[in-house]
């Protein structure tokens, strides 16, 4: 893909999924739809800034659901 039509894309089109092998990342894609871009090193500083990214957001998801929970009681 060249660079201009991958400047084009923005990051909302873009999702990452993590490919695991016994429980461990051993991938990360990138992906537009059910494209595949690229393939980033988790262990990357990209990679891993994902995985920072991801475990903050579900952290996040879960105090919210705690918080809902408690609510409800």
């Amino acid at each position: 893909m060249s660079e201009v039509a991958h400047s084009e894309i923005s990051q909302e089109q873009k999702s990452y999924s993590a490919v695991e092998k016994n429980g461990v990342v051993t991938a990360i894609w990138e992906m537009v739809g059910n494209k595949h871009l690229r393939t980033i090193d988790p262990r990357s500083r990209e990679g891993k800034a994902l995985m920072a990214h991801y475990q903050s957001q579900k952290q996040e998801d879960s105090r919210e659901s705690a918080a809902s929970a408690a609510g409800k009681a």
